[in-house]
């Protein structure tokens, strides 16, 4: 009877363990780009510096909601940096 009782409990011990849960607290959220998107930016964390590129460049707008939660938005835009640009 004491090798079942300490049988059940090193299984209970064992199962609380793989039950931990291993995903990060903090969860980005990846905004879609489109026509018309709202965004609810309450701080901006990181944006991507365009100065010195020529043309159409991928950037990246990393930012906080009101609720706290972190935004990723990944869009294009033309560059500010050619030497033929007026």
């Amino acid at each position: 009877m004491k090798l079942f009782t300490l049988g059940f409990a090193a299984l209970l011990a064992t199962g609380s363990v793989f039950a931990a849960d291993t995903t990060p607290a903090t969860n980005v959220i990846h905004d879609k780009t489109g026509f018309y998107v709202h965004l609810d930016v309450a701080k901006v964390l990181l944006s991507t510096d365009t100065y010195g590129q020529c043309g159409i460049v991928p950037a990246q707008l990393n930012y906080l909601d009101h609720q706290g939660r972190q935004h990723v938005l990944d869009y294009l835009v033309q560059g500010i940096g050619c030497a033929n640009d007026n």
